[in-house]
């Protein structure tokens, strides 16, 4: 065989080679040209190798980014990686991939980027005269705590940082690495300075497997919750994103078991499909669940006007129409009954304080 383009093309890749792996295809993003192959003539079988993960450094010029969007609760935040090796099918941060020249299909979690400045580039920022102190979000984009974390410790760098300053700061993962920052993470959350969000999606492990195949399972991240409150610090069970027509049974189940596990506040998100995630979702859903594919498409259209997604604020988190008000319904219901309504507490900013550092001017008073 001889290729064009990145040797992957926009149809389904062999089992072998993607194992493990969530997406199904690599297709080209919107900003490059399509990915083809072509026979070259000899009908000689070629073995190809697998996805494996690889990690280039990126040394980035800023790290916060900000929003003004009306359904987030933060208005910055910063990512440390760009890609997540978790692998997790419904992501809605693939098509950021596209951005670099990747697919936001297998590429989004065999081909990653860490920024090992980030650290340095944060204390920079928050050393700015002109900074105001406000709650950072991790984790909003890609998970911080995914696995090469473990090697990589950008998101541990950025912490050591916040925690310098006294910043508040609330994370979102579903990474058990999490765990091995408790010695920052405690004393913040003592302070009144952090809060977590642990991702939940199904309580059934062969399916988390398939559709998150490299992040750890329900009965690992409900112990993540377990330690994580037993250490003082506050967290909320993200029972997100919520799969009409496969997850959506699980709603109660799933509240229940985080507020067992410790889990103070819940929050529920409807599954996503912004560009590249729909056909993405769907190839998948071709694979794994057939039989469910046309009821689960035909829910999410309902959702959103008859379109697969509906971007618009106010819209895109939850959509809109009787399915969504129902589970809005069952989720009200069951978070009162389990005492996971009250909101989170809310950080603290006025610890906020510049470290003095070498060469700085001592004030006189």
């Amino acid at each position: 065989m001889f290729y064009i383009g990145q040797m992957d093309s926009d149809l389904p890749i062999d089992k072998a080679r993607r194992r493990g792996r969530g997406a199904v295809s690599n297709a080209a993003g919107r900003f490059e040209p399509a990915r083809s192959e072509e026979g070259d003539g000899w009908d000689i079988p070629e073995a190809r190798p697998g996805f494996r993960t690889e990690v280039r450094a990126e040394a980035p010029r800023s790290l916060i980014t900000y929003n003004s969007s009306p359904d987030l609760p933060f208005d910055r935040s910063i990512n440390p990686y760009r890609g997540c090796e978790h692998g997790c099918i419904y992501c809605f941060a693939r098509p950021t991939h596209a951005y670099l020249g990747l697919s936001p299909g297998l590429d989004f979690e065999t081909r990653l980027v860490a920024r090992p400045e980030a650290a340095q580039v944060l204390r920079r920022e928050l050393r700015s005269r002109k900074y105001q102190v406000a709650p950072i979000a991790i984790g909003t984009n890609t998970d911080p705590y995914q696995p090469i974390e473990k090697e990589w410790r950008v998101t541990r760098s950025c912490l050591e940082v916040l925690q310098a300053f006294q910043h508040p700061v609330a994370i979102v993962t579903k990474g058990a690495l999490i765990e091995r920052d408790l010695d920052i993470l405690a004393p913040m959350a003592e302070q009144g300075l952090l809060r977590v969000g642990i991702s939940l999606t199904t309580l059934d492990a062969d399916l988390s497997r398939r559709m998150e195949p490299r992040a750890p399972s329900p009965a690992r991240r409900l112990q993540m919750i377990r330690r994580l409150s037993a250490a003082g610090v506050p967290v909320r069970v993200m029972t997100s994103p919520l799969v009409p027509g496969l997850t959506d049974h699980e709603l109660e189940a799933l509240l229940q078991a985080g507020q067992a596990a410790g889990a103070s506040s819940a929050s529920w998100i409807m599954l996503r499909l912004p560009l590249e995630v729909s056909p993405l979702w769907q190839e998948w859903l071709a694979e794994h669940a057939p039989g469910r594919a046309g009821r689960i498409m035909a829910r999410l259209r309902e959702m959103h006007g008859g379109k697969d997604y509906d971007a618009r604020w106010g819209h895109r988190m939850r959509g809109e129409g009787q399915y969504a008000e129902m589970v809005q319904q069952r989720f009200r219901r069951a978070a009162r009954r389990l005492g996971l309504d009250a909101p989170q507490p809310k950080l603290r900013c006025d610890l906020f304080r510049v470290p003095v550092e070498r060469g700085d001017q001592l004030s006189l008073f």
